[in-house]
């Protein structure tokens, strides 16, 4: 998590990027001498502070931070992190997610957002059919599996089978969906299905099959049902009652009969959040109401096809629907708010990253290449004439990873290919076809050897490119800096703070003894509490936990016996407060240890047992080593700061500082 925190950054924000002159662009910062310029400091401020104030006292506060980040950059260098193999590796890695906007044709790129934005209005109901490609097939396997497509296409589309029936029928589609939906992807629109399957579903009519297309997964076909436009997204709360393959048919029973129970309770007026905070098996939903993402067409969440046909069923927003089943159990769903497709200009941006970032970018590759042959002057005028002499004197050795390279040197420095100010050479091609000789099987030579020459002269080409980028765009050498350093930040608080403090026993030890006043456990009570449904039922329970011959399970059982809506039991230690039914507006509740008087908090009826009361006292160490480990890691970065502080020498450009708002 901390790594994602210090070099995940976002690439919505503005960025600035200036020549280093200093009127335009002045020093804000030296450390041993070295100036840092205004525009890194703005970079780093405003992606930090959406609403950035330049008033004096912020951008002082900043410039503490700013500095304290800098140093550890400093001494990583110093030390020579930036020198790691891994590291380098890893910045690599970066570097190339964030180069792939670069390396595109952008006038395509933006036929690309177009084409996204009208499917994004348009939704399609569609099925499909997969048969499997194995990872680095062989040609027969891709054969065998084009074959197996084209076979099950004909007994549907010549056969008159039924799409469904062939899909589940045993030799049909290889999804392992395809058993509870019979290949009935339900609708959706851009950008939720890999590219090659939204390009075919879309390019196919409403009723007709498509012909096979290849994605990463395999071979499809792909059924449309029907194409309406998008009906946008959804703000939608729910409430839902578990119910699955996995539990016992009374258990199923009963969560129907709860799900009824809580539409009842809706019907009679009572208010949708208060039954999800009460009721909903929904964990990550429940404390907000039932509250979900917001869903629908161009939406990262995505819902199952049942819950959004009847959410988007709903007529008004307020409205709530009938219990609908799902393969996760029963959902009662609330039209929060419905949120119409956006206009082009308002999807822009979002769109632009997504395209980017997808692989129907690639699909603009060949045309950006083409672009920076012309920019770059590139000439293959001599290929035509060299390439004859790896082809027509290179022999089956090749194949078997023996060949030796060119038997003669009279043309190892003749100028294959060249562009801007740099050639590659029949030597250098040489090189190449001895590194990569094993890789292939037996084939036609000549038509090998002019497709390898065709892709090591783009990646070289392209290579040459990547090394452009930070000269050409500004804003790319400013995230790929971030990154590194974030990098490097991140390795030596690793090593500095982090594995110190966890390895550091004594010291963990020493600091917890001087701090223990810091580690303390709250007021506490350790029993049972029972929620009830209202102060009826409360009296009944306490009546019953009175009598002290029952379980807290069979008192459970006994008040749920009409509706498992009556009663809700925790046995645990509660936390006086952060308990919420203790906390009645401003008043936290005090309770005794055994049987306390029905009590209400915020509307709510609960009985509780206290086993228990457990008074504030200090934490012993092995309670508290956690938070004492977190404390002393915090006062080890203090500590290893103040040294960085006196061994760099620091100094902040205050005019030059104060005048970034001018």
């Amino acid at each position: 998590m901390r790594k994602l925190q210090l070099v995940l950054l976002s690439l919505l924000v503005a960025t600035f990027s200036f020549a280093h002159d200093d009127e335009k662009d002045p020093i804000v910062l030296k450390i041993n001498g070295e100036g840092i310029h205004a525009s890194e400091f703005l970079y780093i401020y405003t992606k930090n502070n959406p609403n950035p104030s330049f008033h004096k006292d912020s951008l002082d506060d900043y410039m503490e931070l700013f500095i304290n980040y800098k140093l550890k950059v400093k001494e990583a260098e110093k030390l020579g992190y930036d020198t790691i193999p891994q590291l380098q590796r890893e910045l690599a890695q970066y570097r190339k997610q964030l180069s792939m906007p670069y390396m595109v044709d952008k006038k395509k790129n933006e036929k690309l957002i177009e084409e996204a934005y009208y499917r994004i209005q348009n939704e399609i109901h569609a099925s499909h059919i997969l048969v499997r490609i194995p990872p680095n097939p062989k040609p027969e396997d891709t054969l065998a599996a084009y074959n197996k497509i084209v076979e099950i296409r004909k007994r549907i589309v010549e056969g008159g089978e039924d799409f469904g029936t062939v899909a589940a029928s045993k030799g049909g589609s290889e999804d392992p969906s395809v058993k509870m939906n019979k290949g009935d992807l339900g609708y959706f629109s851009a950008l939720q299905m890999v590219y090659p399957f939204e390009d075919a579903a879309f390019n196919t009519k409403p009723g007709d099959i498509s012909m096979p297309v290849k994605t990463k997964f395999g071979y499809h076909i792909i059924k449309v049902h029907d194409i309406r436009k998008a009906k946008g997204k959804m703000k939608a709360a729910h409430i839902m009652i578990l119910a699955n393959d996995q539990m016992s048919k009374e258990d199923l029973i009963e969560a129907e009969k709860k799900i009824n129970e809580i539409y009842s309770l809706l019907e009679k007026g009572e208010k949708f959040e208060e039954l999800a905070q009460k009721y909903s098996d929904d964990q990550s939903s429940k404390t907000k109401g039932g509250m979900l993402p917001t869903f629908g067409a161009g939406a990262k969440q995505r819902m199952v096809p049942e819950f959004e046909e009847a959410a988007f069923s709903i007529d008004e927003d307020g409205a709530y629907s009938k219990p609908v089943k799902t393969a996760y159990g029963y959902h009662i769903i609330k039209r929060v708010e419905l949120l119409p497709v956006p206009s082009y200009e308002d999807m822009y941006r979002e769109l632009k990253l997504k395209v980017e970032k997808d692989v129907r970018a690639q699909t603009t590759r060949q045309a950006f290449i083409d672009q920076l042959k012309i920019e770059y002057g590139f000439s293959d005028a001599n290929a035509q004439k060299l390439l004859p002499m790896f082809y027509t004197t290179i022999g089956d050795e090749f194949y078997q990873g023996r060949w030796k390279g060119l038997e003669s040197d009279a043309h190892k420095d003749d100028i294959l290919f060249s562009f801007k100010d740099v050639f590659f050479t029949v030597g250098d091609f040489e090189k190449h076809l001895l590194s990569i000789q094993n890789a292939r099987k037996a084939g036609i030579m000549k038509a090998y050897i002019l497709q390898e020459f065709d892709a090591w002269a783009t990646h070289k080409l392209l290579e040459y490119e990547d090394r452009q980028l930070e000269k050409k765009y500004p804003e790319f050498k400013n995230l790929i800096k971030e990154y590194r350093d974030g990098i490097l930040v991140f390795e030596i608080m690793q090593n500095e703070i982090w594995n110190k403090a966890a390895k550091d026993t004594v010291g963990i030890k020493a600091y917890y003894e001087k701090h223990r006043e810091d580690f303390t456990f709250p007021l506490r009570y350790k029993g049972e509490l029972y929620k009830c449904k209202d102060k009826a039922t409360a009296k009944k329970v306490y009546e019953l936990v009175e009598s002290d011959t029952l379980s807290f399970g069979k008192i459970q059982e006994i008040i749920n016996q009409k509706s498992q809506l009556n009663l809700v039991v925790r046995k645990e230690t509660f936390n006086a407060t952060t308990t919420s039914a203790f906390q009645n507006g401003k008043k936290t509740l005090t309770f005794k240890k055994g049987l306390n008087k029905v009590f209400e908090s915020n509307g709510e009826y609960y009985v509780f047992k206290v086993e228990e009361v457990l008074q504030p006292r200090k934490r012993e160490f092995k309670e508290a080593k956690g938070l004492v480990t977190a404390a002393y890691q915090n006062q080890l970065e203090k500590e290893w700061l103040e040294k960085l502080r006196k061994s760099y020498d620091v100094e902040v450009q205050h005019d030059n500082l104060y005048g970034l708002h001018d």
